[in-house]
Order: structure tokens, then C-alpha cells, then sequence
């Protein structure tokens, strides 16, 4: 018996209205009629404009702060289940609090998990997102969830340009896993700078393991937050003697003088992707866009077809 397909619509939050428009453009469909309604004490409440009865409905939104992108997408999950949609898939390219992934200390919470058990109970049958913080966050689903990797975008990008000693860097000891899964497309060695931190976003020492003499040096990352730990490892390679040093993060929070400090850095760019929207545009910070492979992921989970086939470089 032939496969049966769902009609297909793609619905954006506004806090990726930008790159939902890129996806629906390279999806080939128009994204559907969603209004957002405001009301004078700061509550909101999404409605669609159009009917999604029996449809497989793709809800795009990023959960970057403020915390109402979590809400909004959490409230256009529950109209879309309460208008009897087929199937709801979260498109969430940055998953919010996913730095929160484990008790680091006592008597916090884990709200990586929380904002997973807020969806599942909301109502979505899936997820898909980009370079979790953590991989293991794909556990705390118990649906299917589909990981992006942002490195078939990253990857064709630092090969274009022809570094002649290419070594691929990981900021702290967390991302060494990053960073050697990058060295594989390249052949290259990979050095770690090893930190320790005050508290969150203060660090008080780095030092380098490994040789970065004369070497191109790329830092890989998830996510720049303050830049204050790439600007460091940046300025440290540097001294140690490397020929230039750029930097690959997935998710550009860049809070607070994050711009600032990319800008003041020895960085010669910081390449980061359209899954949060730039606050401000910096003549240091490459854009490169996902709206692409989302388009062919939400295409081959609608017919059924394999993830893991868009992986390849």
C-alpha cells in the first residue's frame, strides 16, 4: 500500500519570522496565516488564520530569550492540537535553557528537561533543532527528535577558505567531542584551551594544550553568549603563536557587549548561523543560513524519508 502524505503547512513565531520565510521559500510553500494577539497587560495569544484539520503542521520558533518565544510556541502547539492537526512538529533551531542540561550544583533545576516535558505535554508528536548544548538532550524526549548538525553548513564554508594550516580548536575541555568530529572532515589536529571559571560567564584562567605555531586556527562552538571565552582563547592562540585564529559557533546569543568584544577581539571572524536573529550586524560576524537543510529535513520527515542522509558533507 502506498505511502499516504498529509498536506503540509509551515507556520513561523515571530521570533523566527525571518528564517521561517527562508525556509518556506526553499520548501516551496508559503508559510501559513498565524496572527499573534496582544493584549494590554503583556499576555498574547496565537490563532491560525486558515484551516490545519488533518494537516502535518511544522511550528518554527527559536526559544532564545525573552521567555515569551518559549510561551508563544507553547500556546501555537496547544490551538494547533485544539484544531484536530494531523501531526505537530516543533521546528526549534535554538532549544533555549539547554545549558541547564544537569545539577551542577544543589538545589537548581534542570530546565533543559523542564522546557521538553512543557512541549510534550503541550502537544507536539516531534522536534527538530539544531546543536543541542548537549546530545544527551535527545533523552529527555520520549518522541522522536530530530539533531541537525550545523556542521554540513560550517564544513563547506572553512573549506572555501583554503587554509593553508588548518587546527581546529575547542574553547573549553566540553567541547573537545565538537571539535574532533570537525577535525575529521579536515584531517587536522586539534588543540583544547583548558579554563576554569570564577562563576557563569566570568572565567579565571585558560592555557592551552597543544602546539598552535604558525597554524590557522578555527574555534568551534555551540553558542557565543558574552564572547567572553572565545575573545580569550582568540587572544591566548595568538600569543602562543598561531597565523590567525577564527571562530564557528551554531547559535549567536550574543548578549549584553557580546559585539563589542567579537569586534575589540584578535578574531579574524566569527561565523555563526541564522538561527537566532542578529541583533546588529558587525563586519567581524559571517551569517550563514539553515533555512535550506531545515526545508529538506521538514521535506523528509513528511515523506517519510532519512535525517540522517542530509549529515553528509
Amino acid at each position: 500500500m502506498p505511502l499516504q502524505f498529509n498536506p503540509v503547512k509551515l507556520f513561523s513565531g515571530t521570533g523566527s519570522k525571518g528564517l521561517s520565510l527562508k525556509i518556506a521559500e526553499h520548501y516551496g510553500k508559503p508559510l501559513g496565516s498565524v496572527t499573534i494577539h496582544k493584549f494590554s497587560d503583556g499576555e498574547f495569544q496565537p490563532s491560525f488564520d486558515e484551516s490545519i484539520r488533518g494537516s502535518d503542521v511544522f511550528l518554527i520558533q527559536s526559544t532564545y530569550q525573552p521567555s515569551d518565544n518559549l510561551m508563544e510556541l507553547l500556546l501555537m502547539v496547544d490551538a494547533a492540537k485544539r484544531a484536530s492537526a494531523h501531526y505537530i512538529t516543533a521546528v526549534v533551531p535554538y532549544y533555549g535553557l539547554a545549558r541547564q542540561d544537569r545539577k551542577d550544583k544543589p538545589r537548581v533545576a534542570i530546565g533543559a528537561k523542564l522546557v521538553a516535558n512543557l512541549l510534550k505535554s503541550a502537544g507536539i508528536h516531534r522536534i527538530m533543532t539544531m546543536d543541542l548544548h548537549a546530545a544527551q538532550i535527545q533523552g529527555f524526549f520520549d518522541i522522536p527528535v530530530d539533531h541537525l548538525d550545523g556542521s554540513v553548513i560550517f564544513v563547506p564554508y572553512i573549506k572555501s577558505l583554503k587554509l593553508k594550516n588548518l587546527t581546529i580548536a575547542s574553547p573549553d575541555m566540553g567541547g573537545s567531542y565538537r571539535a574532533r568530529t570537525f577535525a575529521k572532515f579536515f584531517n587536522a589536529e586539534v588543540i583544547i584551551c583548558d579554563k576554569r571559571r570564577k562563576r557563569a560567564n566570568e572565567i579565571e584562567s585558560m592555557s592551552i594544550i597543544g602546539d598552535v605555531t604558525g597554524q590557522d586556527v578555527v574555534l568551534i562552538d555551540d553558542i557565543c553568549d558574552t564572547a567572553g571565552t572565545l575573545s580569550k582563547a582568540a587572544a591566548l592562540i595568538m600569543e602562543n603563536g598561531a597565523a590567525s585564529v577564527r571562530a564557528v559557533c551554531t547559535h549567536a546569543v550574543l548578549s549584553g557587549k557580546a559585539i563589542e568584544t567579537i569586534e575589540n577581539s584578535v578574531l579574524t571572524e566569527l561565523i555563526v548561523t541564522d538561527t537566532i536573529p542578529l541583533k546588529q550586524e558587525s563586519p567581524k560576524i559571517r551569517v550563514l543560513s539553515t533555512a535550506s537543510l531545515f526545508a529538506r529535513a521538514i521535506a523528509n520527515v513528511n515523506e517519510h524519508g532519512s535525517i540522517s542522509d542530509l549529515f553528509r558533507v
